[in-house]
């Protein structure tokens, strides 16, 4: 009943802007104002922009810190399979009883003004956390940075650049990496410490160019930390010394590129107690749905054999699809793979799924339930099929699977193409 109630206020939040997304501070900051300013009680925060990478490295940070007994608020966006996860308060997500509450005071508060749907839930989380005290505070950012709803504080203890490449390029004048890069490097906040991720070199000189006048203390990967992979462990070293680390509980090598980030970020707070046993717990327990996540339970797996694998990632641009491509080689030469593609409408369809060639056997497409802006399965095959990938489409996903396993009950099923998509799947099982 109170999850009726919750999807009814979403819904009519989504009718107070003629756009989902219209970048401006302006909206926000009246809003914030006639909450009383709650941005301005939050000043242990760390900020992070980027490409990619943003939800592992929450993740990581949290689990980090919450190990070493510090309380944590989040907010992330988007959610992947219900709202609530957008809001991490004080150890736990809100609940629906906490979030109708805190929905129906701020839309009071509204009036009905002109806002975003982002901005408003933005200024949701602000609120929300004001009042629910914390250690840390982790912000990710939304649509890049300078102008997104989250870039309204005042002072932060630091700002973690994850890496960083094109992505919604239909918001930009012309869509180059340089635009991205200014959009989300040149506001960060000075008198802080900033943290750069693994990045590509030219995009990493990008960045230095941006934060090159910032007076911010710069840790930059390869240069103040760096990991190093082994077979059961991985080497980790920073300035503050190096550690041998068990290797977490994500796929990919990527993943410890992300979860090296939030270990230099964790130990470059000095004003905070982070010691190696703390580390080394944490990253062995780190929740990240939706990210190179192996289904081994759920409704899903009675459509399909005990012997093929489920595989379930939200990469949704190139960036994303080189690192999961990268992960898909070092599955079993013999193992059939099987892309099951659900992807936005704004997004470089072809350039993500050619990516892919070579790498996946063939590609069944799907439209994306319960959401509007997706591309027609019908066009995301004629774009697969351009690719030189033998496609096809199919009308459900269940049906996708159960086909799967009837041609091949030893095929590795891979979901991708967005995290709507993602979370869909996850919630069908």
């Amino acid at each position: 009943m109170k999850l009726m109630k919750i999807q009814k206020i979403l819904k009519r939040l989504l009718q107070l802007h003629p756009k989902s997304i219209d970048l401006s501070l302006g909206r926000i900051k009246r809003l914030l104002k006639d909450l009383n300013n709650p941005e301005k009680k939050i000043t242990n925060a760390i900020q992070v922009v980027g490409t990619n990478g943003k939800h592992s490295f929450c993740s990581t940070l949290r689990e980090i810190f919450e190990t070493a007994n510090y309380s944590v608020n989040m907010n992330i966006s988007p959610s992947l399979r219900k709202f609530n996860e957008r809001y991490y308060l004080a150890g736990k997500h809100i609940s629906d009883d906490q979030l109708y509450e805190l929905l129906i005071e701020v839309e009071k508060i509204n009036r009905d003004q002109n806002i975003t749907f982002h901005e408003f839930i933005c200024a949701c989380f602000f609120y929300a956390a004001s009042k629910n005290k914390s250690d840390l505070n982790i912000i990710e950012s939304g649509l890049f940075f300078r102008l997104d709803a989250s870039n309204v504080l005042k002072k932060n203890i630091a700002s973690v650049i994850m890496p960083i490449g094109i992505d919604h390029k239909d918001f930009l004048k012309k869509g180059t990496i340089d635009e991205i890069v200014y959009e989300k490097c040149s506001h960060l906040l000075y008198d802080s410490k900033i943290i750069i991720s693994e990045q590509k070199n030219d995009v990493l000189k990008k960045i230095l160019k941006n934060i090159s006048n910032n007076s911010s203390e710069k840790s930059i990967f390869n240069r103040d930390y760096h990991f190093t992979k082994n077979t059961k462990s991985f080497y980790y070293k920073d300035k503050f010394g190096k550690m041998n680390l068990p290797l977490p509980n994500l796929s990919g090598d990527f993943q410890i590129s992300n979860i090296s980030t939030a270990i230099a970020t964790a130990r470059a707070l000095k004003q905070f107690n982070i010691s190696e046993s703390h580390i080394k717990k944490a990253i062995t327990r780190i929740r990240s749905e939706g990210r190179l996540q192996n289904i081994t339970k759920g409704k899903l797996r009675k459509y399909i054999s005990k012997n093929n694998q489920i595989l379930i990632d939200g990469a949704h641009n190139s960036l994303a699809a080189l690192a999961v491509a990268k992960y898909l080689r070092s599955l079993k030469k013999e193992k059939e793979i099987i892309m099951v593609l659900g992807m936005m409408k704004n997004k470089e369809h072809k350039k993500f799924i050619e990516i892919f060639k070579n790498k996946v056997n063939s590609i069944i497409t799907l439209d994306i339930p319960n959401q509007v802006n997706f591309i027609k399965k019908e066009d995301l095959l004629k774009i697969a099929q351009s690719c030189g990938i033998p496609s096809k489409i199919e009308k459900s996903i269940e049906s996708a699977f159960k086909n799967i396993a009837k041609k091949n009950d030893e095929a590795i099923i891979f979901c991708t193409g967005s995290l709507y998509f993602a979370g869909e799947i996850l919630n069908l099982n």
